[in-house]
């Protein structure tokens, strides 16, 4: 048996804030972690409407909240209330995780090393002559886009089906040297774009519970990957989801989503902290419990 929490006068908060946020596994992830660690810490769900975001953080500034994770629908509308950014939050354009410095909000995006950990760690390759091919032009593809460009890919091209939004997703980037690197394309490209990469991203929702028989490619889409290209999915309900059981059969190399979400936890856990090493082990295997995986 777990030892129970206690909670007592000197518990320090931490939290995520979303709306919904009923369906967050970071409570179950960090508060694993916060009891592997020993801390009298606690991290809560806290579930805010938009228009009680501003309103919130003052809140949280008031009773000293630590930290908080920030997810849908306010990575993009919490940056006018915080004090500083970090400056990959701002090229990004969105935050996830907030600390609390010199009695100020920071906003930083853990997005990125997430995204990025498990191909540093499992693929130790030079990027500088891959292609890195996107599918989706939201939120999260602008993290994927700036993980792409930190590891070096010669090439990123992105994928979307609303032409305007996917214009303005280009010109989003045209005063950062990302722009140099990266192309944006309509869905009808994709087959052409397909045979190139080294690394295919699936950012969209696309095949996510409860839609789990659906994928975001045709099987013939994927079937012109190239052999031993790594194809990434962001979702991670279902494990694995319709878009990585296709590439695998195609002999991908396939990596979903519960790593980034492991590895964006760690590198916020460790902002909170503001220590060196956490229990990443113990935050993976509270997950997969949590989804029935472990």
């Amino acid at each position: 048996m777990t030892k129970e929490k206690l909670i007592t006068g000197k518990t320090r908060l931490l939290g995520v804030i979303g709306h919904p946020v009923e369906h967050s596994l970071s409570p179950a992830m960090h508060n694993a972690a916060i009891a592997n660690l020993g801390l009298d810490y606690v991290y809560l769900p806290f579930p805010i409407e938009p228009q009680n975001l501003e309103v919130a953080i003052a809140g949280f500034a008031a009773i000293d909240l630590v930290g908080f994770s920030v997810t849908i629908p306010h990575k993009q509308a919490i940056m006018p209330l915080l004090s500083k950014i970090t400056p990959l939050a701002q090229t990004i354009g969105a935050v996830n995780t907030v600390s609390r410095q010199n009695n100020q909000w920071v906003g930083t995006n853990t997005d990125i090393e997430g995204f990025i950990a498990p191909l540093q760690t499992t693929y130790q390759q030079d990027w500088s002559q891959k292609v890195a091919v996107i599918l989706g032009n939201g939120g999260a593809a602008r993290a994927v886009v700036a993980g792409c460009h930190q590891l070096g890919f010669a090439k990123i091209h992105v994928v979307g089906r609303n032409v305007q939004r996917l214009q303005e997703f280009g010109n989003s980037w045209s005063n950062s040297p990302i722009s140099e690197n990266l192309q944006v394309h309509q869905w009808e490209e994709l087959p052409k774009l397909i045979p190139q990469a080294n690394l295919l991203v699936n950012t969209t929702p696309i095949g996510m519970y409860p839609k789990v028989d659906e994928s975001p490619l045709s099987l013939e889409e994927i079937g012109n990957l190239p052999k031993g290209a790594i194809a990434y999915d962001l979702i991670y309900i279902p494990k694995p989801t319709q878009f990585l059981q296709q590439a695998e059969k195609q002999g991908a190399i396939v990596i979903d989503g519960l790593e980034m979400l492991v590895q964006q936890g760690v590198a916020a856990l460790k902002i909170w902290l503001q220590q060196e090493t956490v229990p990443v082990e113990v935050m993976r295997q509270a997950l997969q419990k949590h989804l029935g995986l472990g």
